[in-house]
């Protein structure tokens, strides 16, 4: 979608009347503000109404605030269906308020106190069961949920055994054991969790206090639900895929029908791509040939141009097309930026050491090592804090290799000359830097246009895990980016 379209998805799925002014994209936004509103009539219980003022070659469209409302739910819709879609390991996640914050507090509050007054209940002579009545009850609804439609039998037994008339009558009897109906609900919790949640359970069934273990059951079952809707999600994955292109391509045209000022960054981000062709060196007459000519030269620019995006250059602007993509894409920078300074760092060390080149196991240590140590560098500030301690390290293990062979100490000029080397990496001076980042780049760039297996390139073999998910998933980015808005390029490419 373009940039500055979409509003973040809000994790509770609150829709956007909560927050109509906050959720609507920047340019509608940004219209709006310039926008005047005007009454139908002097009925002051008439809808209120909003200008959308012209752009090139449409007039001013007037709409109503539901309008707006429809529009930004179509992007927030949009939003979550593209990010089920290009993210393989998206998951519901469970909201917890921030730390500190009032929500939390009052969370907390709350929750003590129920616990609290539970105790207080059961510890009265006689005991009073009207709490635990209700969180058995809560309890059995929340198998419901927990357990498919396919498992009648396991249904209608926890209905059975946690049936609220029985339980009210066992609690005026005075034989009502909290405890029994504890171990029922373990056992049930047992049968149907997921095997990651097996030790979780097995630990309540060590706890005596019988408040802390239905406080435990409790936690334990808000993340059984949790785990069934990823399940369902997982499930239905495939069908969202296989309709989200086109369902994001119908919602664009629905947006360019309120916005048709076009999207320059995206142009210049196509047009830097674009190589003339032989036809448009000639200016020949178009034909048949030459127009597929021109198709097979605009999908090339594209995808030149979707490489760029791992070789940005921060002077220019991100382009709208992939606002929604955009921290996916930073991320994938950061991921290369990382493996080529990994692997410099390594060809530099084993090219000045052939004592750790000729050790197999040694070089895939400090591959290991070296990621590790580069996990938090996002950008060029962070490499510059961190390569110095990265030399530190490659010194330490040349050192200790150099020792286990008994042989003689780096000299200082070698030491001085391998230091160099590697600190010019975080300045994107070094030779081998930059020839790994071209074979980064080709290697990409292969993986894009071919659905061939493509070997790792020379340099990256002890990364070749790495390097292969970063080209997949950017693959995945860039192939979902096209199906989506390729047609809309092409006319863009067209038109130059």
């Amino acid at each position: 979608m373009p940039a500055d379209a979409f509003s973040r998805m809000d994790s509770s799925g609150s829709a956007a009347e909560s927050s109509e002014a906050k959720d609507i994209p920047a340019s509608i936004e940004a219209a709006l503000l310039r926008a005047r509103t005007e009454s139908e009539s002097s009925d002051k219980s008439g809808p209120t109404r909003f200008v959308l003022p012209g752009t090139s070659g449409s007039p001013p469209k007037i709409l109503t605030l539901e309008e707006v409302q429809d529009a930004v739910k179509n992007i927030e819709n949009m939003t979550l269906a593209h990010e089920i879609a290009v993210n393989s390991e998206f998951k519901l996640q469970p909201y917890e308020p921030p730390e500190n914050s009032i929500e939390r507090i009052i969370k907390d509050t709350m929750h003590r106190a129920y616990w609290d007054i539970l105790r207080e209940q059961l510890g009265r002579q006689p005991p009073c069961y009207d709490m635990a009545i209700q969180l058995l009850v809560d309890i059995k609804d929340a198998f419901q949920s927990i357990l498919s439609k396919n498992n009648e039998r396991a249904l209608a037994r926890i209905n059975e055994i946690l049936d609220e008339t029985v339980i009210r009558q066992q609690a005026e009897q005075g034989v009502l054991d909290f405890q029994a109906y504890a171990k029922f609900v373990i056992h049930i919790m047992a049968l149907s969790c997921a095997p990651v949640r097996d030790d979780a359970i097995a630990k309540l069934k060590d706890i005596q206090d019988v408040v802390e273990l239905f406080r435990g059951i409790l936690e334990i079952l808000a993340i059984m639900k949790l785990d069934m809707a990823n399940c369902l999600l997982d499930a239905a994955r495939n069908e969202v895929i296989a309709n989200s292109v086109e369902y994001e391509k119908q919602k664009f045209k629905q947006f360019l029908e309120l916005y048709k000022d076009g999207f320059p960054e995206t142009e210049k981000w196509l047009k830097r791509n674009k190589v003339p062709t032989a036809e448009e060196g000639a200016g020949s007459s178009a034909t048949s040939s030459s127009s597929d000519n021109q198709q097979r030269h605009s999908k090339d620019a594209i995808f030149n141009a979707y490489l760029e995006l791992i070789d940005w250059n921060t002077e220019n602007e991100f382009p709208e097309m992939l606002e929604m993509d955009r921290d996916r894409v930073i991320g994938l920078q950061g991921r290369a930026s990382r493996l080529c300074t990994c692997a410099s760092t390594l060809a530099i060390t084993c090219a000045a050491i052939p004592s750790v080149a000729q050790s197999v196991e040694l070089r895939r240590n400090l591959a290991k090592e070296l990621v590790i140590l580069l996990q938090n560098c996002n950008n060029t500030k962070d490499l510059d804090d961190t390569i110095e301690n990265v030399w530190l390290h490659v010194r330490s293990v040349i050192a200790n290799r150099l020792q286990e062979l008994n042989q003689p100490k780096m000299d200082e000029t070698l030491e001085s000359t391998l230091k160099t080397q590697i600190l010019q990496i975080a300045k994107k001076e070094s030779p081998v830097r930059n020839l790994l980042w071209k074979r980064l780049l080709t290697y990409t760039q292969l993986v894009l246009r071919t659905n061939n297996a493509i070997p790792v390139p020379p340099g990256f073999q002890e990364f070749a895990e790495d390097v292969e998910g970063l080209a997949k998933a950017f693959k995945r980015i860039s192939y979902y980016n096209y199906a989506v808005y390729g047609e809309y390029y092409h006319e863009i490419l067209n038109k130059a």
